[in-house]
């Protein structure tokens, strides 16, 4: 039995999750089903729209993704809505559901009773949780893919597993060796030799768009604290070195993010050939694991370890 949500999430901890849902149905999320002959390649630009679409409305920035086959993972940054105002919130909040009456009333700017003020305070608070919650954003992203799906499949029934799974990533090498290990995907499933040819990834999605609606490289304090083209450098090594039907080298200049985050090459890929998405609630040093347990109020939490002294 996996691990409640709570047990999973803890922003106080690390604003940094990643998460993977899973298909499943026959014909899988985006292949093809061999019975019909149908291709169903085109639902991997429903996710990636609306995920986008979602990550406009919701305190949360995406850091990378990859859409599979038959899953999908996306590195999550959640921020805060302490500082939203109530009607930011329920404006937002509008683009994704309907709102209660009085909400819609206080949004119009309608003169309003105490009692009826108290009732939008209320629901505005609620709405504020809500727009910075992991389970929220995946529930409004599963279930709209699965909606489209249905009609498209002509049958009903479930289309995900009950519970996507999440992972906490306790520092900035964590979150590091996830994205890599999330944009590698492709490469690794052999669906893709070279990171550019990574269709419906985050990395693709950086090197061809300017305006990805991704959470940007080292441009500030909100931003993802590497840079892309050391990213970018990283990711091409690291994928040439897991192909193992493929020649790949090390290039002469390693890439700066391993000298600034003090990795070495080759620890580096032990890191990522371990890194496992699956049935693990956290990932980072043994100290972070405990302090994570110690956040969320267990005594024991399952942990990916990264190696606290790197030669």
């Amino acid at each position: 039995m996996g691990l409640a949500r709570k047990y999973q999430i803890c922003v106080d901890e690390t604003p940094y999750y990643h998460v993977v849902s899973r298909c499943v149905r026959r014909a899988f999320l985006c292949g093809d089903d061999h019975t019909t002959g149908r291709s169903f390649e085109h639902r991997r630009k429903w996710v990636v729209d609306r995920m986008k679409f979602l990550a406009k409305l919701f305190a949360l920035d995406i850091c990378a993704y990859a859409i599979m086959s038959n899953h999908f993972h996306i590195v999550l940054k959640v921020n805060s809505t302490q500082d939203w105002s109530d009607k930011r919130v329920l404006m937002t909040w509008a683009g994704l559901f309907d709102l209660p009456l009085l909400c819609e009333r206080y949004v119009r700017g309608d003169q309003m009773s105490n009692p009826e003020l108290e009732f939008v305070i209320i629901k505005a608070d609620e709405y504020r949780k809500r727009l910075m919650d992991i389970s929220w954003f995946m529930k409004t992203l599963n279930e709209y893919i699965a909606r489209r799906a249905n009609i498209e499949d002509g049958c009903t029934g479930h289309f995900w597993e009950s519970r996507f799974k999440s992972q906490a990533l306790l520092d900035e090498r964590a979150l590091l060796t996830c994205m890599a290990y999330v944009d590698l995907n492709p490469i690794r499933a052999a669906m893709a030799k070279t990171p550019e040819q990574s269709d419906y990834t985050s990395i693709q999605d950086r090197i061809n768009n300017e305006n990805t609606r991704l959470i940007g490289f080292g441009k500030g304090d909100k931003d993802l604290p590497f840079s892309l083209s050391g990213y970018l450098e990283l990711v091409d090594y690291s994928g040439r070195a897991i192909l193992e039907n493929k020649r790949g080298y090390t290039p002469e200049n390693l890439p700066s993010i391993l000298d600034r985050l003090g990795l070495n090459p080759d620890t580096w890929m032990d890191e990522l050939k371990g890194f496992k998405s699956v049935g693990f609630s956290a990932v980072g040093t043994v100290d972070q694991l405990k302090d994570f347990c110690r956040q969320v109020g267990k005594k024991f939490a399952l942990g990916l370890r990264l190696k606290t002294v790197l030669e």
